[in-house]
């Protein structure tokens, strides 16, 4: 197959863009760290929405839900920052307080309405903040926790689809799943055990944290992860499209760059908050 030069240029242009972005984000300090997942969250939740009403083309969404559900989750991220940044242990349970405030708007919202479908809007809606926004307030709290820990999952998870992908363009015949043609369970299984041995080198070798614990993040990345990427390739099927978005040109969406992480961050926020003690470390 010849080579698309404008294509290929397109693709390589995007990726360094997002390259730059996301390192500034996460090598930077908190607070930088907290705007870049903010506007990830935005836009997986507009891939969301978007997602949401092709799949089900007959829920009447008001307009001004989306806006609002927005608005509220973004706030709900930030207070949930401020208040794990003072009380990291979460003594006095102010990061959960916010939650409350997303039910009577919503409930508000669509009871504005005479059309009943819209209140599938709004379980929609709930659904979306508990596989979007959740994911990010959890991801946020492990930054504060320690920068390694965001940085390592996400470098596992990257780690992970490239040694699937080798391993299943060289050995690779047993089709995974309908929902993801693609994959192969040589592929699967061949990049879970070389990010976890990875891992394992990686902690053999350095003094954060123990080699066990890096090894736990790495299953939850793999395997969290690929369910991740099968759930989001689900939604697509459903809604007939291609790609979640138009974000990154020649990549698709946001949902489509952030699916794994979305599903594995909460199993390895549970490891890391109970078993991995605070680590605080500055890079910049």
């Amino acid at each position: 197959m010849a080579l698309n030069v404008p294509v290929f240029l397109t693709r390589l242009g995007s990726s360094i863009i997002f390259a730059i972005v996301m390192l500034t984000g996460l090598l930077w300090n908190e607070y930088v760290f907290v705007i870049l997942f903010l506007l990830v969250q935005v836009l997986c939740f507009r891939d969301y929405i978007r997602l949401m009403k092709k799949i089900t083309p007959d829920v009447y969404w008001p307009e001004q839900l989306p806006y609002i559900v927005q608005f509220v989750c973004v706030i709900w991220t930030l207070l949930v920052f401020i208040s794990f940044k003072s009380d990291p242990l979460l003594l006095n349970g102010k990061p959960w307080w916010p939650l409350l405030l997303c039910f009577p708007i919503l409930l508000i919202t669509t009871c504005t309405t005479s059309v009943t479908t819209s209140w599938r809007a709004a379980m929609q809606s709930l659904g979306g903040m508990v596989y979007i926004v959740l994911p990010v307030m959890l991801l946020v709290m492990m930054r504060l926790q320690s920068i390694l820990l965001p940085i390592s999952l996400i470098l596992m998870i990257w780690t992970n689809d490239t040694m699937a992908y080798l391993v299943g363009s060289f050995i690779g015949k047993t089709p995974f799943s309908a929902i993801s043609p693609n994959k192969t369970w040589e592929g699967i299984i061949g990049g879970a055990l070389l990010t976890i041995i990875g891992a394992a080198i990686w902690g053999h070798f350095t003094s954060y944290y123990t080699m066990m614990d890096w090894m736990v993040l790495a299953f939850c990345a793999s395997v969290a992860g690929n369910v991740g990427d099968l759930l989001e390739s689900k939604f697509k099927r459903l809604a007939d499209v291609k790609d979640s978005g138009t974000l990154m040109p020649g990549h698709g969406g946001a949902m489509d760059r952030f699916d794994s992480l979305l599903v594995a961050t909460p199993f390895a926020f549970c490891y890391a908050y109970f078993f991995m003690p605070a680590l605080p470390l500055t890079i910049f």
